[in-house]
């Protein structure tokens, strides 16, 4: 099935260093272990290609979707992470097709329950 949603992450500022790109639906990574990348990444780019507001990345300081969070709403190139005092922490990440609410994102950190139809991937 063919989606508009994309997402590469990058292990230093400015879109430099290891990329790692997802072409597809919603994709959650219970740690980034599993890719090597556990505290690496420095900046991003994620888009929806079809609807550009209607995309959610977000990103975890610790595994299982826990710890501090930061949420990125629509289409963004982030070239510095350290503007949000998230460089290098980030261990978990979920990515969806659509608009998450905060209510939503608080009840993933709470109960570690996904939304449907997300990949979900682990160390």
């Amino acid at each position: 099935m063919e989606t508009s949603l994309r997402l590469s992450l990058y292990s230093q500022k400015n879109y430099k260093g290891r990329r790692i790109r997802f072409k597809r639906g919603g994709v959650a990574i219970r740690d980034m272990h599993a890719f090597d990348f556990n505290n690496r990444l420095s900046s991003f780019r994620v888009s929806n290609l079809r609807e550009p507001d209607n995309v959610t990345l977000v990103l975890f300081s610790a595994a299982n979707f826990k710890g501090k969070v930061r949420v990125f709403r629509g289409t963004q190139n982030i070239s510095r992470l350290s503007r949000f005092c998230f460089d290098n922490i980030t261990t978990s990440l979920i990515l969806v097709c659509g608009r998450m609410s905060d209510d939503a994102i608080s009840e993933i950190c709470r109960t570690g329950q996904l939304p449907k139809n997300i990949l979900v991937i682990s160390d």
